[in-house]
């Protein structure tokens, strides 16, 4: 079986690159397709592997700043050719499922989402990026031929696999499609089950943008008053830091060894997004700790109320206070949240691979 993989773009190291790396081990002599590929910046995940870029490539400022270049990413990535392969596989949140491929060929793929700027948040994803308002009408006709061509994209796919059942009712939504569930894999290695008790604060980690409502958070712990930590870097870092007050920490980016040490510490991760999946309470709970986690997106999925976290309702610094108070009044055990963890473990992701390819 002659086998290829496609992303969008490879210039940062999420759980998408992850989940990447995790399929191209399976098939070690598997090219990646990309169109825009930065080695430093995916932390040399694919050092080594055959990776082929588009013509975007070598265009000014592309490979920091693709967004730079949305009307061009349809053309580029139907430029690839795919005439050897009997299964090519994208892994997808735009536009790497538009690629075409020979009547005989199986095309998955594997969607981490359909596009929210192009979907569900398009009337506000100017917004969020702070562009003014005459830029937002005048991008209306971009978003507006990025969608149809997307939903046309969609009609190529011979099979979609969804991360989770969050993700699954999106696509059946804007696609019409129906999809084989397969979560992603999470490294539960990486991060062993803490043997001590934690410390005094709580830890929130990822990268620091809007949506992920790190300001709702630390609104709530200016007033708790209790500590907490911040993994990560972002755009939003200044905002954020003048928001905070001193009993907020900001730890920036760490390796994964450190970051698996604050996860054991903490007392508990917060986690106030809605993700499609999202792989944080994940790691925090293969450390033994709990998540105090928005209920929406993929956490429903992966957190047990009251087992392994607690959940509140709306994204509000004093939804969020609620919840902390509720979270200190109980307890939790660490192996319930490390084995809730495995049930998304790496090996579990490889067999299920497997399966779905009749392997």
């Amino acid at each position: 079986m002659h086998i290829a993989f496609v992303h969008e773009y490879l210039n940062q190291f999420g759980g998408a690159e992850r989940m990447l790396a995790v399929l191209a081990e399976m098939f070690p002599t598997a090219p990646i397709y990309t169109l825009l590929y930065d080695e430093k910046a995916t932390r040399g995940l694919f050092k080594g592997r055959a990776v082929k870029t588009s013509f975007l490539q070598k265009f000014p400022g592309a490979v920091a700043h693709h967004e730079w270049y949305p009307l061009l990413m349809p053309l580029a990535i139907e430029q690839f050719d795919f005439s050897a392969y009997d299964v090519v596989i994208s892994v997808s949140a735009s536009f790497a499922k538009g690629i075409i491929t020979k009547p005989a060929a199986r095309h998955i793929c594997y969607c981490l989402t359909p596009p929210r700027f192009l979907w569900d948040n398009s009337q506000k994803f100017g917004k969020d990026f702070g562009f003014p308002p005459v830029i937002r009408f005048a991008s209306q006709p971009l978003i507006s031929y990025l969608r149809m061509w997307d939903h046309s994209a969609a009609d190529r796919v011979d099979e979609f696999w969804r991360i989770s059942d969050f993700v699954g009712k999106r696509i059946q939504k804007y696609y019409h499609q129906d999809s084989k569930l397969i979560y992603p894999p999470v490294d539960t290695t990486a991060f062993p089950m803490a043997a001590e008790p934690p410390e005094d604060y709580f830890l929130m980690a990822g990268r620091l943008v809007s949506y992920k409502k790190f300001d709702v958070a630390i609104k709530a712990f200016n007033e708790l008053g209790l500590p907490l930590k911040i993994v990560g870097t972002g755009p939003e870092l200044g905002n954020l830091k003048r928001l905070a007050s001193k009993n907020i920490e900001f730890l920036g980016q760490v390796d994964d060894a450190e970051l698996a040490r604050r996860y054991q510490e903490a007392r508990a991760l917060i986690f106030p997004q809605e993700e499609d999946f999202g792989i944080v309470p994940l790691e925090a709970m293969a450390s033994g700790r709990p998540v105090i986690a928005y209920r929406g997106g993929g956490a429903e999925e992966t957190i047990i109320e009251n087992e392994t976290g607690i959940f509140f309702d709306t994204q509000t610094p004093e939804a969020i206070i609620e919840a902390v108070k509720k979270f200190s009044a109980q307890k939790f055990s660490s192996a319930t949240c490390h084995a809730q963890a495995e049930r998304f473990s790496t090996s579990r992701f490889k067999e299920e691979i497997k399966k779905a390819l009749n392997l």
